[in-house]
């Protein structure tokens, strides 16, 4: 689904198995391709609902979680573009590149690495204390949910930031 214009964009050739792919990489394209293709069907869903509801909250939260849904539906687009690039060998940079963090100059790396999970775990400190600020009206705004989905983005970015330090200079 391209942003701002509702429609899914699919092309043929991205839609094509790669060639000459072993097993394991044609059973997983199977299952990445199949997810898109379902997924399809989802996002339109999720739009369609979040248009007609007369709910403005709801129609709020359906497009959260519709935006959540199309980035799900880019990374697995993207994962089996780069699984065809893999195994036809055909010099086409992958979508998602490959684990280069051990070739990066790590000092840089880990620095930045480093700073950036102290202001994530500054920033989570900071929603979680915005939570309690916000405990009179959890029942009767939305702004509550929102913070604790804020923190809950927060704990996969730290979680993110702890995979590249973890799989960087080794």
């Amino acid at each position: 689904m391209t942003e701002g214009t509702g429609k899914l964009e699919t092309t043929d050739e991205a839609d094509r198995p790669p060639v000459g792919a072993s097993v394991w990489e044609r059973d997983l394209w199977d299952h990445l391709t199949g997810h898109v293709r379902a997924e399809r069907s989802l996002l339109e869903t999720y739009s369609a609902i979040a248009r007609e509801t007369q709910s403005k909250a709801f129609g709020y939260l359906v497009n959260l979680l519709l935006e959540d849904e199309i980035r799900h539906h880019r990374m697995f687009t993207e994962l089996a573009g780069s699984l065809k690039s893999e195994a036809e060998l055909g010099g086409k940079a992958p979508s998602v590149p490959h684990m280069d963090l051990a070739q990066a100059d790590s000092a840089a790396v880990l620095e930045a690495t480093g700073h950036l999970i102290e202001q994530e775990e500054q920033d989570a400190r900071e929603l979680h204390k915005l939570q309690r600020e916000l405990r009179d009206v959890k029942d009767t705004t939305l702004w509550s949910l929102l913070v604790d989905l804020m923190e809950r983005d927060t704990e996969k970015h730290i979680a993110l930031l702890k995979f590249v330090k973890k799989h960087t200079g080794r």
